[in-house]
């Protein structure tokens, strides 16, 4: 008798994201943010019990995880590699249609900024790690991107505690920055703890708003007069 060969993982997979609803769950939930059952039903238009479905669906394929936060349960993507995975598919997915894609207003908002598994993408996040770059506040390493001197001094000036990011940066291991491809503008953006935290410090300081549920990131007027001190050039 032939041998029966396993169903790969990676078919199984792609059965889940094929299905439009889930598609929709995932997109919503690269924002980065945690999102009850109900938000997400919203969000892929179908039934709290037809979410429920789904979502158990993508909870038994690692595709997502549940936290449990008193009474309520709250879901995230389940790691950076499920994120950067479905990025990526993003990314192959609008080839060839890529302008007419982007070209609508809301779609042009998300195109501008957007969180990516609480870092900054679209042409601001692009920007911020080639400003960084070239001004050689970070400088590649054998794991990512390793804080200079004077990215350390940089880092000061927005608020955040440069040495302590610098000693980060030199102890070794899975590296606190790194680039990630952007699936909107086919470019490198920051990345890892660094790129997190970056994030947090403008939105934290007024720069950057998030309306509710929408993975899109408004520049606010403050903002703006940052961080074109800071970056020089904004997108």
């Amino acid at each position: 008798m032939a041998e029966t060969t396993a169903e790969p993982r990676l078919a199984r997979v792609a059965a889940l994201l094929a299905d439009a609803s889930r598609a929709r769950m995932l997109s919503y939930l690269l924002g980065g943010e945690l999102a009850s059952a109900g938000e997400l039903a919203s969000a892929a238009s179908v039934s709290p019990s037809t979410a429920s479905g789904h979502l158990a669906q993508l909870l038994d394929g690692g595709l997502v995880a549940c936290e449990a936060r008193g009474r309520h349960r709250y879901y995230r993507i389940a790691d950076a590699d499920v994120a950067h995975a479905l990025e990526a598919l993003a990314l192959v997915a609008e080839r060839g249609t890529h302008a007419r894609a982007w070209s609508t207003p809301a779609r042009a908002r998300l195109r501008y900024a957007r969180c990516c598994y609480g870092h900054l993408a679209g042409q601001l996040g692009v920007a911020v790690l080639r400003n960084a770059l070239d001004r050689a506040w970070l400088v590649p390493d054998a794991t990512g991107m390793a804080l200079t001197d004077a990215g350390t001094e940089s880092l000061d000036q927005i608020g955040l505690d440069g040495a302590a990011w610098q000693r980060r940066s030199a102890r070794g291991g899975r590296s606190a920055a790194y680039a990630c491809l952007d699936w909107s503008e086919r470019r490198d953006h920051l990345a890892g703890p660094l790129g997190s935290a970056l994030l947090t410090r403008f939105i934290d300081a007024g720069w950057l708003r998030r309306p509710p549920g929408d993975r899109a990131l408004e520049l606010t007027p403050p903002g703006r007069t940052a961080l074109e001190t800071w970056l020089r050039v904004l997108p």
